[in-house]
């Protein structure tokens, strides 16, 4: 099976990707890749400090690719590597998904111009940080999940939601449909 890179970054919201990093792995047998714009360590949210695998510009050179997960964050300038890379993703049709605040990265790089998306970063949020709105909010949907072909965007709390999303879109789960609805059920037990 494919790699499945992840963006690794300051501040990220971990707790919004460790079941579908989790599953991918377990389940879907991909390789997960912590990508990084270096080689240091990241500090989550949670206080976990984190390794990139590699770098955004080495993972270029990475094959069997099958898509990206970008987890949520504080809204940051966009380094032009990843906007390259995210481009580049576009092009060759792979999954590209992004979650809470994660969504600002596709935007900077262009591609949710012509797709609907969904987003937990708001106008007022941007306003408050005073900087230029990267969204075109005329493709904003207000829901948990949106899927556009392979371009999968979640609001933050819906993070089980954007993991099943990923896994439809990646077919992990297809052989058995009852699985699915039990680690779904599982899942929201776990949380009510």
């Amino acid at each position: 099976m494919g790699k499945i890179l992840c963006f690794i970054s300051e501040n990220m919201a971990d707790f919004e990707i460790t079941l579908v990093l989790h599953k991918l792995k377990q389940i879907g047998a991909r390789d997960i890749v912590a990508v990084g714009d270096t080689f240091g360590s990241f500090t989550s949210e949670s206080g976990l400090r984190y390794l990139p695998d590699t770098t955004l510009a080495q993972a270029f050179n990475l094959e069997d690719v099958e898509g990206l997960i970008i987890p949520g964050g504080p809204i940051q300038p966009q380094q032009p590597v990843l906007t390259d890379l995210i481009r580049r993703l576009d092009v060759e049709k792979k999954l590209l998904a992004a979650i809470c605040n994660g969504p600002q990265y596709l935007a900077y790089a262009g591609i949710l111009t012509h797709r609907k998306f969904t987003t937990s970063c708001s106008p007022a949020a941007i306003a408050e940080l005073g900087i230029i709105d990267p969204f075109p909010r005329q493709n904003y949907l207000d829901r948990r999940v949106v899927r556009d072909g392979h371009v999968i965007t979640a609001k933050g709390r819906a993070f089980v939601d954007f993991a099943f999303e990923i896994f439809a879109y990646l077919g992990i789960y297809q052989s058995d449909p009852q699985e699915q609805e039990h680690l779904f059920q599982d899942i929201v037990n776990r949380n009510t």
